[in-house]
Order: C-alpha cells, then sequence, then structure tokens
C-alpha cells in the first residue's frame, strides 16, 4: 500500500461544498482500472480542508462503493483540532479506507511537541495505518529530525510522505531517514516535477496529484523511475514539463480542475476563495495534455 504510485485525485463538489458522488467515482474507477498502487483521497487536491465532517464521509463512503477492493485507499484525516481529527479517523476507518494521511494542521504555530501529542492521539482513535504528511507549504510546519524518528516508533505510523528535498540531495535525505527509522518504516514524496528522482534515488512511493487525473503516463514514469530506467524516467518526465511550469505557476490544485474538465470527468471550481485558473491558460493546459498523450 505505501510503494509504488499514489493517486490523489480532485474531489468534485457543487458551490456549497457538496460532493459529488457521481463524478467522484467516474475519476477513481480510472484510477482502480489503471492498477494504480494507492488512491490518496482527500489530500490537498482532494480539498480536505474545505470539506465539512459530513461530506468528507460522504466522499469516503463513495470512494469505496466505487472501487470496493480494487484498490488500497488511503484518506487524509487532517484537521485543527485534535478531537476532530480523531473523528474523522473513526469515520474513515468505518466507512472503509485501508490507510490514513495526517498533516498537522493549524492556525497558531504548532511546536514539535505539541505535533507529537497530536499524532500519538490520532493514531490511539484507530486501527488504521497512519502515513505522516509532511506538507510544510501548506502547513507552515516543518518536521524535525528527532520528530519524524518519534513518529516512526508508534506501531501503526507506518510510512511519511516527504515534500521535495530542496538543496539536499534525495539519496543523502532518504539515508538520513532510514537512520532513524525502524526497517519497512516507508518514504515517499510529494512534488510531481522532483517525483521520479525521488523514486529513482530509492524511495519506495510517488504521492502524485497529476496521477489523480492521468493515472496512465504517471504509472509508466514511476515504473521506469523503480526500475532504474533513468534514460526513460528522464524521457517520461520530459513529456510532463509543460504540465509540471503549469502546476508551479497557477498551483496543481487550480489546474487539476480545469484537467478534470477538458477531460470530461467534471465541471467543477476550486472552492472559494480560490479561483480557478485564468481563461487565457487554458490553451496552454490542452497542450500540456496532447503531449501527454
Amino acid at each position: 500500500m505505501f510503494e509504488g504510485l499514489s493517486a490523489f485525485p480532485t474531489t468534485p463538489t457543487n458551490a456549497d461544498g457538496e460532493v459529488d458522488a457521481v463524478a467522484l467515482a467516474r475519476v477513481l474507477d480510472r484510477l482502480a482500472e489503471a492498477k494504480v498502487g494507492s488512491i490518496g483521497l482527500l489530500g490537498s487536491t482532494g480539498a480536505y480542508a474545505y470539506l465539512s465532517r459530513e461530506e468528507r464521509r460522504r466522499a469516503v463512503e463513495a470512494a469505496k462503493e466505487s472501487i470496493g477492493e480494487r484498490v488500497p485507499l488511503l484518506v487524509g484525516v487532517g484537521a485543527l483540532r485534535t478531537d476532530h481529527a480523531q473523528q474523522l479517523a473513526r469515520d474513515a476507518e468505518a466507512a472503509g479506507a485501508d490507510a490514513l494521511l495526517l498533516a498537522p494542521v493549524s492556525y497558531a504555530p504548532l511546536t514539535q511537541e505539541e505535533v507529537y501529542q497530536h499524532f500519538v492521539s490520532v493514531s490511539n482513535a484507530t486501527g488504521l495505518p497512519i502515513v505522516i504528511y509532511n506538507n510544510p507549504t501548506t502547513t507552515r510546519f516543518q518536521f524535525s529530525l528527532d520528530l519524524i524518528q518519534k513518529l516512526a516508533i508508534i506501531p501503526n505510523i507506518a510510512a511519511i510522505k516527504m515534500p521535495l528535498p530542496g538543496e539536499t540531495a534525495f539519496a543523502d535525505e532518504i539515508r538520513s531517514l532510514r537512520a532513524l527509522a525502524p526497517s519497512g518504516f516507508s518514504i515517499g514524496y510529494s512534488g510531481d516535477w522532483g517525483a521520479a528522482d525521488g523514486l529513482l534515488a530509492g524511495a519506495e512511493a510517488w504521492y502524485s496529484v497529476v496521477a489523480g487525473l492521468l493515472p496512465q503516463p504517471a504509472l509508466a514514469l514511476t515504473q521506469a523511475a523503480i526500475a532504474g530506467d533513468r534514460a526513460e524516467a528522464e524521457r517520461l518526465n520530459a513529456m510532463f514539463e509543460p504540465l509540471w511550469s503549469l502546476f508551479k505557476e497557477f498551483g496543481s490544485f487550480r489546474v487539476m480542475y480545469a484537467i478534470g474538465s477538458l477531460l470530461g470527468l467534471f465541471e467543477a471550481e476550486p472552492p472559494r476563495p480560490v479561483l480557478p485558473v485564468p481563461a487565457s491558460a487554458r490553451p496552454r493546459i490542452e497542450a500540456a495534455l496532447d503531449e501527454l498523450r
């Protein structure tokens, strides 16, 4: 479940934040048919922070009804309050989730100890394995290596979803993480434009935005990188470059809504106050999709 390609789809909703279960099922069925390694429901791409508890539960129930046991289902349960995250974890487990993704969502900046206690409390509320969601761009929280080490030894914390390492080489960061985590603890990366390098350096998983709507080319890239075929991975990654440029310019969150519309999967817009990409960018998104086809 924590290896290979984990696809993070958009969650189509109406303007009132109500999940379009039919459109969501359409998206998820594509992922199951493509045989991705797992589906990451209600991640940042899935707009978890903009949905009520009821709609998040409805999304998990719709997802499980759609994919059944075909693909493992990883569900985001991040919330501002610890008790709310615990409730979301129980809801996801009751609805049939296979694992949870937990980010330290905050308004007041959190300390390392506060995040540790938060993860302990949520892990005690569920029997499901948990993936640490390290997303400092969104949460403004930086996990220290000491904190990751403390969390990694909690029995049901099984993996970490890392951001791109910046100045540090992938191989060096992965080596550092492996030295402090127990055997079997999975290391994966988000940040789609750097994921191939992460996999080539030995990471187990790519937690992918683009795979949520374009699973086939993302799966090809994943398989080449895991196989150590650098030439093929670089060739495939080059095909994604126009899309990576759009992700960096407008934010992958906004671009994915436009892709969903262009593919005829849904007509939802991002939740306000987030605005759609400008109409002038849509021809560039179409051209990027053509490149991948």
